[in-house]
């Protein structure tokens, strides 16, 4: 099949007086839920842009028509996975021509859990500019509301549909001392929390977020056993984040504490160095305390 072909006339912007927007590649961040949390830089890049392209056409003319926008003359083309490889050559044109091209993913943010890396890859291999106008995220709005530690995270995707590959995903996150965050189908989330108790932990924190910003919108908070409980038999319905706690840190062995204690000596006196030491590793200061005063009667 030929690529779809990209009009080289740039078309006018849909919007009567819209921004001018640079050439390159625009990557648009999409509501997740609710319309009306598009940015109004999203709005402006829609209205003004020379070239639309879409994981989902449908849902971005639908999205267009309520603020009041329309492709008009413009081109409209799908990019998804099925057919990235036939529709990249014509985007390609389009910007080594100098047009403004803009990118939109079905919901949220464009290359997160999206078809779009191998068209940012192809432009940038070409020395195209890529920019991005930020936006709604599924992965930073789950997040914000589990109530679990934010500092840093690993944002994990799907996990593996097959049992196996399944168990070896979640025993290579196990250990992992970062939130997790992760995708799964409404069908497979019992399964999924199930599966993690074994491989996580029973007592990890977790929270599955389902339908986030819209109507009917659910945050279930709890350990992964409790969670695995409540969702025992239930139909779930809608799009579904899963967020985990990461690990408890692993104590500290003899070894360790020794090795912190001899470097903290070398530096500070005895009381600073239980202190800063204790506070480092989490370990009770009585015990440091002990430790230092052997080291200290070897030394």
């Amino acid at each position: 099949m030929t690529p779809p072909e990209v009009q080289s006339t740039p078309g006018p912007g849909a919007r009567p007086g819209a921004r001018p927007v640079p050439a390159g590649l625009h990557l648009i961040a999409t509501p997740i839920g609710a319309a009306r949390d598009i940015t109004l830089h999203a709005l402006d890049l829609l209205a003004g842009a020379d070239v639309l392209a879409a994981e989902d056409t449908r849902t971005l003319r639908k999205l267009m028509e309520i603020h009041g926008l329309s492709p008009g003359a413009r081109p409209l083309i799908a990019y998804h996975d099925h057919n990235g490889a036939r529709a990249r050559p014509g985007l390609m044109r389009a910007l080594a021509e100098g047009r403004s091209v803009v990118y939109a993913s079905e919901a949220g943010t464009p290359l997160v859990a999206d078809p779009g890396y191998q068209l940012v890859r192809a432009a940038l291999a070409e020395g195209h500019p890529v920019h991005a106008a930020p936006g709604p995220s599924a992965v930073l709005a789950a997040l914000a509301v589990s109530g679990l530690p934010t500092d840093r995270f690993l944002f994990a995707g799907f996990p593996p549909a097959s049992g196996a590959a399944r168990a070896r995903w979640l025993a290579e996150l196990a250990p992992v001392q970062a939130t997790l965050v992760l995708y799964e189908s409404p069908k497979r989330v019992h399964k999924l929390l199930t599966e993690s108790m074994k491989h996580l932990g029973n007592g990890r924190q977790a929270a599955v977020c389902r339908e986030l910003t819209k109507r009917f919108e659910t945050v279930t908070r709890g350990t992964l056993a409790e969670l695995a409980e409540a969702f025992a038999g239930k139909p779930v319905k809608g799009e579904i984040v899963v967020v985990v706690d990461r690990p408890d840190a692993a104590p500290a062995g003899v070894e360790d504490l020794e090795e912190a204690l001899r470097a903290a000596l070398a530096r500070v006196s005895l009381k600073d160095a239980v202190a800063e030491v204790a506070a480092a590793l989490g370990v009770p200061r009585r015990e440091v305390y002990q430790a230092a005063l052997k080291l200290a009667g070897e030394r």
